[in-house]
């Protein structure tokens, strides 16, 4: 186990580069520092993450200034119905060599990078979807029976278009679940607007520069792990977790009337991992019952459903998730 001064020393150096990190992010992202907090989050966990929203936002803006930012090899999949799984994981090809002799050789898939931006998942076909569970979950992808380990660290940033659902497949829950975070990129207020204006239609634009490495960003997932959680906040993902399964002792009436299935293990994993690097990036050496707050949407949102009486009455999953969570911390605070 590591000196805690030492660790202390490692958590508040990696805080201040993260500070320098979101800084220049937001040079070239303006605006939306929760989107932007919530994906360098799910970077430092380890995890993938799901964006929602708009054309026109700059999701993909996004994804290209972290892959610059935090040093990782980046590509970009735009995702369309005829799109196969070979296309993202590679395939073999026969070569004939100079000598007449032929041998199958693998010809590796855009998907041999540490940051794969997924633009517009769900326009391909659930076949090539699943072609990327294995490869979010155990980091390697089998062709023609052969593992091949992919780089490290890697991560999935896919995109969603919220609105257009003409030709598209909506994810099955299993890859879903497989997202740390879905991230719900909404419309920029009038002041950021002009701020996107004025430094995106002139002569010249903010460049982003490199400040860590694959292998630094490695050593902080590692680092990540070893901050404390308190007693308290366990306890706190656990009741929120539990209190939104309809199967739960611990859920209450209104769950077990408009939740469909509920969010499992992975999810409070998810919690666990997130708080810890909410807490980090405000600077702070655990995390509180807030950031658990702040984070049950993200976390949680796409890890259950309503039933469809609930959502034929026009409830909403985040409004359901916000009573649990009140609800919840009021116990706590009772305790």
């Amino acid at each position: 186990m590591s000196d805690p001064k030492e660790m202390l020393r490692d958590i508040e150096a990696l805080g201040e580069r993260l500070g320098q990190a979101k800084s220049i992010i937001s040079r070239r992202f303006i605006g939306q520092e929760k989107v932007v907090d919530l994906t360098l989050a799910s970077l430092l966990c380890g995890g993938h993450a799901l964006l929602i929203g708009l054309p026109g936002l700059g999701k993909t803006r996004l994804v290209d200034t972290l892959s610059t930012v935090m040093g990782l090899n980046g590509n970009r999949v735009q995702f369309t119905p005829d799109l196969m799984p070979a296309d993202i994981l590679g395939s073999e090809v026969l070569e004939t060599g100079k000598d007449g002799s032929k041998a199958f050789k693998f010809v590796p898939g855009p998907i041999f990078c540490q940051l794969l931006m997924a633009d517009e998942i769900n326009r391909a076909s659930p076949r090539t979807q699943s072609a990327l569970l294995q490869a979010m979950q155990e980091r390697k992808v089998t062709v023609a029976g052969e593992d091949r380990a992919l780089d490290a660290p890697f991560h999935v940033l896919a995109t969603q278009n919220p609105i257009e659902q003409e030709g598209t497949y909506p994810l099955p829950e299993a890859q879903l679940d497989r997202f740390l975070v879905q991230i719900d990129v909404p419309y920029p207020d009038r002041d950021t607007e002009r701020d996107i204006l004025l430094a995106t239609t002139g002569a010249e634009e903010a460049e982003a520069e490199a400040v860590f490495s694959g292998e630094e960003l490695i050593a902080a997932q590692n680092l990540l792990r070893q901050m404390p959680v308190g007693e308290s906040v366990m306890e706190l993902i656990l009741d929120v977790v539990r209190a939104c399964r309809p199967d739960d002792d611990s859920s209450s009436a209104h769950i077990r009337d408009v939740v469909a299935w509920g969010p499992g293990p992975r999810a409070a994993q998810a919690f666990m991992m997130m708080a810890r690097a909410w807490a980090l990036l405000d600077g702070r050496l655990a995390p509180s019952a807030e950031d658990v707050m702040a984070l049950a949407g993200p976390v949680l949102k796409h890890r259950m459903a309503l039933t469809f009486a609930a959502r034929a009455r026009g409830e909403d999953i985040t409004n359901v998730i916000q009573s649990v969570v009140e609800t919840a911390d009021r116990k706590e605070a009772a305790a």
